[in-house]
């Protein structure tokens, strides 16, 4: 899932505006983020924007007229460093032009691209002003001074003993268009090391957020006008964060305290391991209304060979016992997951084998991927890589089984009353669009004052990618 934005979409108002004296006004700089990646990225750059205020700058729509430009990269997807040279290449126009009537860009990269690839994107792009893997944002005011006062580039690729977010301003706003559907950052970093997976080397080893810091910055969230809240992390049900008082929570503990929140009506949580959905984080499913009843549990292959091959430690077995356990605790419990086919070694059995999982859960929802070599993992050198047309024809197969399930589910909901999370008007005049409890949009007619609140809505229609219903009563559901 490929999220591209300009920062207008992303930054509330301007925050931080504490760390400066009372009586001291910033000049008024511009500052323009593109965002490449998962909802974590997205969440990095609003605080990007946030660090960056008490200097003076404010989102514009356009690089054009940016006084500082920010590539927030992603390393996932197959040929992702490329595609920041070629953004480069467009923003190096812009920034010569601008430098021709006597005004300066700051053109950072920032991201898991910038950790992975520092020393080369500054090797071929010299006129990048500012590298910044993404556990040092904190710092980017030292280095845009840095980068102010000095000639050549600044790059800061550590991983900081400092955990960033004990640096980052408070926020004064949610971090979602619309402001009632926010995304919270609790956990970063990832200790499994799948053999495919490239972010244990971009974004360090697990780290939790203190409860007390996720807790207060999920009231101001709501206190913002946000009604749910999704908490992020790489392996977001690995939570181990500080305890209010002392020792630590995992992820069940917290999202009790997250629940007890006045007028936040939702919590969900992404991305999970299926190896981290503990017993009391399973149970708290079927314990916290709040909880919606929707959860993303990557399992990437239906094979326990290629399970073994991916360095993923549990079985589909294992995997099904979960879903069981979740389908028990709460009933209308659905799920999304994550695939990838024709990694190394991958047979037709293997393929095989991910349909057949794929018929017994009947995911609601789901992304897949071919597979591609991610430098400095251990899959991209591995034997018995599969051809792109082998690849291409899996995709399409396991695609279009996956569509087939994502149809049926919405089907599903046709004549059902559900519960609507209302976040703003639609695409017509007239209509209003929400959230179902499964994250599905739901469109329908009605008053946009109806913005942030829970209302009734029967199904009428599915749609390929939402649904379509009828407001029941203009109040919030019980």
């Amino acid at each position: 899932m490929s999220i591209r934005s300009p920062a207008a979409g992303l930054f509330g108002a301007r925050t931080g505006a504490n760390l400066m004296p009372a009586d001291f006004e910033p000049a008024k700089k511009r500052l323009h983020v593109i965002t490449w990646g998962c909802q974590m990225n997205v969440y990095d750059s609003a605080r990007m924007a946030d660090v960056l205020a008490p200097l003076g700058y404010a989102p514009t729509e356009t690089p054009a007229d940016a006084d500082m430009v920010i590539l927030n990269t992603c390393h996932i997807r197959e040929k992702a460093t490329e595609k920041v040279f070629s953004e480069l290449g467009r923003l190096r126009a812009i920034k010569s032009a601008r430098q021709e009537t006597g005004q300066r860009t700051i053109l950072a990269v920032a991201g898991c691209v910038a950790q992975a690839e520092g020393a080369e994107i500054l090797a071929r792009a010299p006129y990048v002003d500012i590298v910044l893997g993404p556990q040092t944002y904190h710092r980017l005011p030292e280095m845009v001074a840095q980068a102010s006062r000095a000639a050549g580039a600044v790059i800061d690729t550590d991983f900081p003993a400092e955990q960033k977010f004990d640096f980052l301003p408070e926020l004064a706003a949610p971090q979602s268009p619309g402001g009632v559907a926010a995304f919270l950052s609790i956990q970063e970093g990832c200790d499994k090391f799948c053999s495919f997976y490239v972010v244990p080397y971009t974004r360090g080893a697990e780290a939790s957020r203190p409860a007390a810091s996720v807790i207060a910055e999920a009231r101001r969230m709501v206190a913002g006008g946000a009604r749910e809240i999704t908490l992020l992390g790489q392996n977001v049900n690995a939570y181990h964060g500080d305890a209010p008082d002392s020792g630590s929570w995992g992820l069940a503990r917290l999202l009790f305290a997250l629940a007890e929140i006045p007028d936040l009506e939702r919590l969900r949580y992404t991305t999970s391991h299926p190896r981290d959905m503990s017993d009391d984080l399973i149970a708290a499913h079927g314990t916290i209304p709040a909880l919606m009843p929707y959860l993303h549990l990557p399992v990437q292959t239906g094979s326990d060979r290629l399970l073994a091959a991916m360095n993923r430690r549990h079985s589909i077995a294992d995997f099904l016992r979960i879903v069981e356990r979740l389908r028990a605790a709460r009933a209308d419990m659905a799920f999304s997951s994550d695939f990838i086919v024709g990694h190394p070694g991958e047979s037709d059995a293997d393929h095989a084998a991910t349909l057949s999982l794929v018929r017994e859960v009947g995911f609601a929802q789901a992304y897949s991927f071919k597979y591609s070599p991610r430098p400095g993992t251990p899959a991209s050198g591995a034997p018995l890589h599969v051809s792109e047309a082998e690849k291409d024809q899996r995709l399409q197969s396991l695609q279009a089984l996956l569509r087939s399930h994502t149809e049926k589910f919405n089907a599903g909901c046709v004549g059902l009353t559900v519960p609507v999370l209302i976040t703003g008007a639609g695409r017509h005049p007239g209509q209003i669009a929400g959230r179902s409890p499964w994250l599905q949009p739901v469109h329908l007619s009605g008053p946009a004052s109806l913005a942030g609140q829970v209302v009734p809505v029967r199904i009428k229609a599915a749609h390929t990618n939402s649904l379509s219903g009828d407001l029941q009563q203009e109040r919030a559901c019980a």
